[in-house]
């Protein structure tokens, strides 16, 4: 006996036309719906499949293969994404600061200038990250990727060629972070970037990567410190529940010349070799150079204390030493400025470090 089930449309044996079972009252007697809407109770012995509804066996076969094929393209978009996702060497010596970093890192370790790149995102804290990644395209900004980051674990957000840099050396990531318990809240990153391509053909900019394992050119987004800190009045209002009492502050500031070098809330590495800050040195003459390495480290200097900066990696390689000695030279006429040797481990001798003391009651 052929077994029915609801939706089955069926054609009566004992009387002309037929309709679609809408209940199965028992084992002996269906409920069906004729065309005019009327239902009519009739016995499963006087009725039987209208197999012109059903599908045929082609058609089952094709929707069969359709659905296979769905289902390898969603694991293949499955595997794909696993794939870009890695962890990090936590422990590794010399393992950088914990924070959100972007990096490029060639294919060829041993061939730094040729081949193709992976482009990072590093997420070096034990916080979950939500993430966007937006490329700035003329006048326009284009999100090329977003996502979720686990704690601790890199994503390759995108393999380029070389010809490929142009487009990905200015843009912006934000991100929040996410912990199911935890003692801090993190403030949300907002951390653009804007790098030189000529960056990308030197040996020196590819360092080795604590917590990559491999070489890459490495720009710190933010180091963690920098998100615990945040803005102080935000900060008491999560904690101390002021709310309206906090004061109110301009949330749109015009941005300063030091922003579009800023590595960190608060910070910025700004490089001084000529070819950073000049497309073509030819017909400069090393005075004609120097003045303009000076120049643009006074603006940025001023313009990081003007805009509340704590620390500005000023880097001005090894040489000769005149650069350098005619920056600590300059610094004797700023008030509420320090300076000192800048890591070595990321910057070799070739950079100093200027901290920024902000006058009280400013």
């Amino acid at each position: 006996m052929t077994a029915f089930k609801i939706g089955d449309r069926v054609n009566f044996l004992n009387n002309v036309g037929g309709g679609k079972i809408t209940k199965i009252i028992d084992s002996r007697m269906v409920m069906v719906e004729v065309e005019d809407g009327f239902e009519l109770p009739t016995l499963i012995s006087e009725i039987v499949l209208d197999y012109r509804s059903q599908p045929s066996r082609q058609q089952q076969i094709v929707d069969t293969v359709q659905q296979e094929i769905k289902e390898r393209e969603a694991l293949q978009q499955q595997q794909e994404e696993d794939a870009r996702h890695g962890g990090l060497r936590r422990f590794a010596k010399e393992a950088e600061k914990e924070g959100v970093y972007l990096a490029f890192v060639p294919h060829e370790q041993q061939w730094l200038l040729t081949g193709a790149l992976d482009v990072m995102l590093v997420n070096h804290t034990p916080y979950e990250m939500l993430y966007t990644f937006t490329i700035k395209e003329e006048d326009k900004f284009v999100n090329v990727d977003y996502g979720q980051m686990e704690k601790y674990e890199k994503v390759v957000v995108e393999t380029i060629s070389r010809e490929d840099l142009d487009y990905w050396c200015n843009g912006i990531v934000q991100a929040i972070f996410t912990k199911e318990t935890a003692d801090e809240i993190l403030m949300p990153l907002n951390a653009p970037f804007s790098l030189r391509t000529n960056r990308f053909f030197k040996e020196g900019s590819y360092l080795m990567s604590g917590v990559l394992g491999e070489k890459a050119v490495m720009v710190c987004l933010s180091e963690m410190v920098a998100l615990k800190r945040g803005d102080p009045d935000l900060m008491r209002i999560v904690k101390e529940g002021v709310g309206s009492q906090a004061p109110k502050k301009d949330l749109m500031k015009q941005e300063a010349p030091i922003d579009k070098h800023r590595t960190a809330p608060g910070e910025a590495t700004v490089d001084l070799h000529i070819a950073e800050l000049v497309d073509n040195i030819a017909g400069l003459s090393s005075h004609d150079m120097f003045t303009i390495q000076m120049d643009y480290f006074r603006k940025m200097l001023e313009s990081a204390i003007a805009a509340e900066y704590n620390k500005v990696t000023f880097i001005h390689g090894v040489g000769n030493g005149v650069l350098k000695n005619a920056i600590i030279e300059e610094l004797k006429k700023y008030k509420n400025t320090e300076n000192r040797m800048a890591s070595i481990a990321k910057f070799g001798v070739g950079a100093i470090d200027v901290v920024i003391r902000i006058p009280q009651g400013c």
